[in-house]
């Protein structure tokens, strides 16, 4: 145990966000699988944890998709629950909510969203703050980190990309996006992420290289 992590003592606001996180996520599951979201969830949070992040940033990890993927009035619930920080990383790490997204009826308007999205949420990761930069830095590490353990998986293997949206070049671009900017910035989860990121590359038949702009 190191001193940083002998100091974080996780109180009961970390167990009413993990509640709430449950309650809110009851439904859903980690795309392509019959996992409970949940488990995402959790994992990002530990790995808050594990990275030097403090108990408002682990219950951030907590409730990154809720208003993304439950719904905007959660912001305001976010906020009278667990208090502005919390509310203000959860938005921070949130490039959409699930009204957007269900406005979305073709693959083309679908596509044409996700990239306008995770264009801006680029730039926005140059410029937001530490404490934000942290958890999303995690959330991206614990997503990458499944992606990798399905292409090593001979029973799903490269077909892993046809869950998302940008299919396999445009994920692999936007990882690599992201990994330049975690690592630019000095996030404490960057060099993780990075190791992912290029082991992904490497299963995927695809080098990796710098300057690669999403399509």
């Amino acid at each position: 145990m190191t001193q940083h992590q002998a100091r974080i003592k996780l109180t009961a606001r970390y167990t009413e966000a993990l509640d709430y996180a449950r309650e809110q996520h009851a439904h859903q599951t980690r795309k392509g699988t019959q996992t409970p979201y949940l488990s995402h969830l959790l994992g990002v949070s530990a790995l808050v944890l594990d990275h030097g992040g403090d108990e408002d940033q682990a219950i951030a990890g907590l409730l990154h998709d809720v208003i993304e993927d439950c719904g905007a009035q959660h912001e305001a619930r976010v906020r009278e629950r667990f208090g502005e920080r919390v509310a203000r990383i959860v938005l921070a790490c949130t490039d959409s909510t699930q009204e957007d997204k269900a406005a979305l009826d073709t693959p083309e308007a679908k596509f044409a969203d996700w990239r306008h999205r995770k264009l801006a949420y680029l730039e926005h990761l140059r410029h937001t703050e530490a404490d934000a930069l942290l958890v999303s830095c995690c959330d991206k590490l614990h997503n990458a980190r499944a992606i990798v353990g399905d292409l090593e998986n001979p029973a799903v293997g490269v077909a892993v990309f046809d869950r998302f949206t940008a299919r396999r070049d445009g994920t692999l671009r936007y990882y690599h996006a992201l990994g330049d900017i975690f690592t630019t910035r000095g996030a404490s989860a960057a060099r993780a992420l990075e190791a992912e990121i290029a082991r992904m590359h490497a299963l995927a038949g695809v080098e990796t290289r710098a300057g690669l702009a999403l399509p």
